[in-house]
């Protein structure tokens, strides 16, 4: 009937199915036809917008350079001056001396004042060729173990995992690489300068990373017996991890191969032409990949220590967008070019003569 018929399975055929739609549904979000800034860049905004640039930054870099000026700094390369002159000739002499544990590594260093120095003054120690950031290196540790002492996760500790069938701790490359040398200071008269040894690690590292019921155990550079198994400073058996700030400080790997990290505080004043005598250890190995050591001490400003780059940056950019500026204007001036009908720029909407964009 109507002009529909039955199959003998019962289903209605020849009567119009409708098809579900996929198109979306209708929003000004969907559609992309939300209010927008569209700015058009004029010749006098480009120009404007350059100088505003150049007219903010070359004033944070002067600021910037005049912050860095007034930081005194001191720093002496010892690795070569610290060894003997038997020892400078070649490297095979360099190693020999330094892993020999009978040979006196001592080393007393005289340093000048160039300017005041107001405390505190931040003492530094700064390694050259120190790839701290390779891969294997930096997975060298075993963060679950510093924390609580778990010895369940120490496969990325390798080689430092294990003595005699005991868990390393610390384990790792990190931990067994600990910088070990030691300065000591004092005045022209031989009155000692006190270096507060606390307070150089940050407080998320001493707080989160490390227990306070983690102790030092089986650790390799404590065992004299063997010095060939030493790769740098020991640690205190009866210290726990979250106490020992130089642990901490040299555990954060530095991101570069040449860095300086914190060693300590002095807390007292220098004026221009004192002398500061410095009793170095010379004992860490730096020779078998050709390093450089150094010894910093800096005072700070109110944007830290002394580095110009920042100054440098900033007074390069804004310059350069001064620079660019004139550039612009004086074209703009001598050959001015008319602007067209911005409305062409849609291609829905009439433009300024009454027409179609599509038409047109």
């Amino acid at each position: 009937m109507n002009g529909a018929s039955t199959s003998e399975t019962g289903v209605v055929t020849g009567s119009p199915v409708k098809k579900e739609s996929r198109r979306p549904k209708y929003t000004k979000f969907t559609q992309q036809e939300l209010p927008a800034c569209k700015p058009l860049l004029t010749p006098g905004w480009v120009i404007s917008i350059f100088l505003i640039v150049g007219i903010i930054f070359i004033p944070i870099g002067v600021v910037s350079l005049l912050a860095s000026s007034k930081v005194v700094q001191i720093v002496y390369r010892y690795d070569q001056t610290c060894l003997p002159a038997t020892a400078r000739t070649t490297k095979d002499a360099q190693l020999s001396y330094i892993q020999n544990p009978g040979t006196d590594k001592n080393c007393p260093v005289t340093l000048t004042v160039p300017k005041q120095m107001k405390s505190p003054v931040y003492v530094y120690y700064e390694l050259d060729h120190f790839y701290q950031n390779h891969r294997r290196y930096v997975k060298s540790v075993s963060s679950a173990q510093l924390q609580d002492n778990s010895s369940s996760s120490l496969s990325d500790c390798k080689p430092e995992d294990y003595v005699n069938g005991l868990p390393i701790t610390p384990c790792g490359l990190i931990a067994w690489s600990l910088f070990n040398d030691t300065f000591n200071f004092s005045t022209v008269s031989n009155a000692p300068v006190h270096v507060n040894r606390n307070g150089i690690a940050w407080k998320s590292d001493v707080q989160k990373k490390f227990g306070s019921n983690v102790f030092p155990n089986n650790f390799p550079n404590n065992n004299l017996t063997n010095p060939s198994g030493i790769g740098g400073a020991s640690l205190n058996s009866s210290l726990p991890l979250d106490q020992d700030e130089d642990l901490i400080v040299w555990m954060r790997t530095a991101a570069l191969p040449n860095f300086r990290k914190l060693w300590g505080k002095i807390e007292q004043d220098f004026q221009p032409g004192d002398t500061i005598n410095v009793g170095i250890v010379n004992q860490y190995n730096t020779y078998s990949f050709e390093g450089k050591k150094k010894l910093v001490l800096s005072t700070t400003s109110w944007l830290g220590g002394k580095n110009i780059f920042m100054g440098v940056a900033y007074l390069t950019i804004g310059v350069l967008c001064i620079v660019l500026a004139l550039v612009f204007l004086l074209i703009h001036l001598r050959h001015p070019r008319p602007l067209g009908d911005p409305s062409y720029l849609s291609w829905n909407r009439k433009n300024s003569h009454g027409t179609d964009n599509l038409r047109s």
